[in-house]
């Protein structure tokens, strides 16, 4: 599960995931992305505590999707999407979810504005 208002980081170190969570949380969003958008490769990177999923354009373009935040647990991430217009992460407090599901949405806002 997702958890938009984990006050992570507010006291002490942001906690970095494990190799093992790295690793699924990377094959489970690219397999889903392969699945819904076969036209784009999803990469995922991972800096620090934040795991970062960019679709790559069959034309080179890459395009930042979302930051997801470790929470402490394979099941607790923190979402940001990428806001274009400001070419920051915005912080989604409201968001519920899996991290394949803040993919969809991420994917769904931001693959269909730029006609994915």
């Amino acid at each position: 599960m997702v958890q938009g208002n984990t006050p992570i980081g507010q006291h002490g170190r942001m906690p970095k995931p494990p190799e093992s969570t790295k690793s699924s949380l990377e094959q489970r969003l690219c397999v889903h992305a392969r699945e819904r958008w076969p036209n784009i490769e999803l990469a995922v990177r991972h800096r620090a505590g934040f795991a970062y999923a960019d679709a790559h354009l069959l034309n080179g373009e890459v395009l930042p999707l979302l930051r997801l935040r470790y929470g402490g647990s394979a099941s607790h991430w923190g979402v940001a999407l990428y806001r274009p217009s400001t070419g920051k992460y915005e912080d989604q407090v409201w968001f519920t979810g899996t991290p394949v599901e803040a993919l969809d949405f991420a994917g769904g806002v931001l693959l269909i504005a730029a006609d994915i």
